[in-house]
């Protein structure tokens, strides 16, 4: 009795907590670990996702893919555009990109991400599907200036289509121009088609800047037509360059020399 009286003495502390831990665990048992799980449930909540978390997660995704895909087939819809321009036109030419335009000056400049390597020249004529764009002003050997045709010191020699009557254009800084007539009694009409003119030395012939929306007949000396153009001026992202000579029937006038400040 006496070696299990100091035995309990010595070890009663130990006894104590593994009799503890017993009932501990049948009772946690006993409630099918109920307690244990909330705990369980509670640290790790933040880290897991409810179904309807994942619901959110799959839209979220399904949605990027289909913005995507439809930005692939935008750019699809361009690129077969300018292909089909492209075969239009009586020269080959050079397509590019435009990778700069400045937001004050968003209908006088755009810069196209190819130069003098890739064969552009001061002078050539800038397309895209639906007509003229504008004409190259500045060449490094990776990049080009255009000063479009929308600029306000922009000036095309214009002819209208059906009637072959003669004028020039000068831009506006939107997408409209304004063709001013040489004759005093023009034939022309509203929905006119306009191209360039034979007798410019900038441009050549016979390409489509846009259709006459309202012929001003009061405008002296002569009237004046207001043009819509007809290339997406507002959304350039692609055009096509083609080399001009620029031989001379009738002189314009000369744009001024840009700066790289301009």
């Amino acid at each position: 009795m006496y070696a299990l009286r100091r035995w309990f003495v010595k070890y009663w502390v130990r006894t104590l907590a593994i009799s503890l831990a017993l009932g501990g665990a049948w009772g946690l048992r006993q409630a099918q670990s109920g307690p244990l799980a909330e705990v369980y449930g509670w640290l790790a909540a933040p880290l897991s996702t409810t179904p309807d978390q994942r619901m959110v997660l799959e839209n979220a995704r399904i949605l990027e893919l289909q913005q995507r895909i439809d930005d692939l087939e935008s750019r699809n819809r361009q690129m077969q555009g300018l292909v089909e321009h492209q075969a239009t036109l009586p020269t080959k030419g050079t397509v590019a990109p435009v990778i700069g335009r400045s937001a004050d000056r968003w209908w006088e400049q755009v810069v196209l991400g190819r130069g003098s390597r890739a064969g552009i020249q001061k002078g050539d004529i800038v397309t895209a599907p639906g007509g003229l764009v504008g004409r190259i002003v500045q060449v490094t050997p990776s990049t080009s200036r255009v000063l479009l045709v929308s600029d306000a010191t922009s000036r095309v020699g214009a002819t209208v289509s059906r009637s072959r009557f003669m004028g020039y254009l000068h831009g506006t800084n939107g997408a409209q121009v304004k063709m001013e007539f040489f004759d005093k009694m023009p034939d022309a009409k509203v929905g006119d088609t306009v191209t360039t003119s034979a007798y410019s030395r900038l441009f050549p012939p016979g390409i489509p800047i846009g259709t006459i929306d309202f012929i001003d007949t009061k405008k002296g000396p002569a009237p004046e037509a207001t043009v819509a153009l007809s290339a997406p001026l507002s959304m350039l992202e692609w055009v096509v360059v083609i080399p001009h000579n620029g031989d001379a029937v009738l002189e314009l006038p000369e744009l001024p020399e840009l700066s790289d400040e301009d």
